[in-house]
């Protein structure tokens, strides 16, 4: 009797190999567009920290009134802000300047950065955002006492006086100093005071100060306070629309008759005024998306129709000295992004960002979502389908005239056994059925032989 050969399956095609590696091949294939999304995510960094800082300026100031319209804006989109209080727009730009500060965003008077042009780098714009009027308060009796005569039309009738120009580091003294040098108001000659907003106020109504210059929108409470304080006047700037001329930063307004209080008919004539302009400036690295909140929020913030502004009117792009940031140009020019007018913010921001990697990706997995279950489907299948070619030989060899059933007996039990150790998902068994079928009809056929 031969011995009984061992029970191996035979060698496939080239093709089977091909097959047989296939799914790794695209196991792979995922693996590395999984590394590609991971790398994009951090380079392109969709998700932004929602935590910002945003420094303002003084207590009461317009700049702290501004800050508090923003938090109930972005908070609605799960961003917390916090408020630094500081001494105005020069402390704002060096804040912003500096990385280890951790301020975000700043209110900053126009004109500040001709000044400071140190601390101007590395911030960008997002618009303007209000007109800060240049408010110069005095006391009527010491208008009367020195010059004899209210209202002040120009900066010229200061000479000698007392004048509070707000803290070191905020905007308003580096302005004055320019007006004054163009108007040869020689400083010297004034007693120039420095103290903070409240207190400021405080030493006006006093006596103890006899002017007062405020930048500041004219919703600030310490304006609309001094606006309707008896004995305290506001100076007109008769020659507001050269000063406009002069400085490009500056704008001439004019104060309706009547609209502090109309009942009392305050003012009771048209008031000529010179403007500043605030800005929105943030960190040049600030994230897009919060840079695109903050233009958002700046709409809703800033947009109602004001003393001397329409409704609409800011933000806008304009009258700022600094860049704008792309984001917010793109905000001006378009309008808020499509995406989020239907999906919620972070999600829209999401999309917007990844979506010249997302693309790529799915141009590469729709195809392979087709390919991937057929190959998967073939792999498994050739578990079973492999064994075909072991009993398609059993059987020619049984058909042939000289065959030895003790061998081939021997070795269709042997696949018989091995097939039944093939482990298969239930939703394959059926081939699993067919194969056991078909070597059992073999068996038949082997036994028929030896019975014959």
């Amino acid at each position: 009797m031969n011995p009984v050969a061992p029970v191996r399956s035979r060698p496939g095609r080239w093709w089977d190999a091909v097959l047989g590696a296939g799914p790794l091949v695209v196991s792979l294939l995922m693996v590395l567009l999984v590394l590609s999304l991971y790398a994009a995510y951090r380079w392109l960094d969709p998700t932004p920290s929602k935590h910002i800082v945003i420094a303002t300026g003084p207590e009461q100031g317009a700049y702290a009134e501004f800050a508090k319209r923003y938090q109930p804006l972005l908070r609605v989109h799960g961003l917390s802000v916090e408020l630094r209080g500081t001494q105005g727009s020069s402390e704002n730009l060096s804040l912003l300047r500096d990385h280890q500060s951790g301020v975000d965003a700043a209110f900053v008077q126009s004109g500040v950065e001709n000044e400071v042009p140190a601390t101007v780098a590395g911030v960008m714009s997002l618009g303007t955002v209000a007109y800060e009027p240049i408010w110069i308060f005095y006391r009527q009796a010491s208008a009367k006492a020195r010059l004899g005569k209210t209202p002040l039309t120009r900066l010229s009738q200061l000479d000698g006086w007392r004048v509070n120009i707000g803290p070191n580091g905020g905007g308003a003294e580096p302005l004055f100093r320019r007006l004054a040098e163009v108007n040869q108001l020689d400083l010297a000659r004034l007693q120039l005071g420095h103290r903070p907003a409240v207190e400021a106020v405080v030493d006006l109504v006093q006596g103890q100060t006899d002017a007062l210059l405020m930048v500041a929108a004219a919703d600030a409470p310490l304006v609309q306070y001094l606006l309707q304080t008896p004995g305290v006047k506001l100076l007109e700037f008769a020659q507001a629309q050269a000063y406009a001329r002069r400085f490009p930063y500056l704008r001439a307004l004019m104060m309706p008759r009547g609209v502090i209080d109309l009942a009392a008919d305050l003012p009771a004539q048209d008031v000529p005024l010179v403007s500043a302009t605030s800005s929105l400036v943030v960190r040049k690295n600030l994230h897009p998306a919060l840079v695109q909140l903050l233009v958002q929020a700046a709409q809703k913030a800033h947009g109602e129709a004001g003393w001397f502004s329409a409704a609409g009117e800011f933000p806008n792009p304009s009258a700022t000295d600094l860049p704008l940031a792309p984001e917010a140009a793109r905000f001006y020019r378009e309008g808020q992004p499509l995406l989020q007018r239907y999906l919620p913010f972070w999600m829209a921001n999401f999309i917007d960002r990844m979506w010249i990697v997302l693309l790529p990706l799915l141009a590469v997995l729709i195809p392979l979502s087709r390919v991937l279950p057929p190959l998967v489907a073939l792999r498994v299948r050739s578990r079973v389908y492999r064994w075909y070619a072991n009993l398609r030989a059993v059987e020619q060899a049984l058909d042939a005239g000289d065959a030895d059933h003790e061998r081939l007996r021997a070795e269709l039990e042997g696949i018989d056994a091995q097939v039944e150790r093939i482990g298969l998902p239930l939703a394959y068994t059926s081939e699993l059925y067919d194969l056991r079928s078909h070597i059992d009809l073999v068996r038949q056929r082997l036994l028929a032989r030896d019975r014959a």
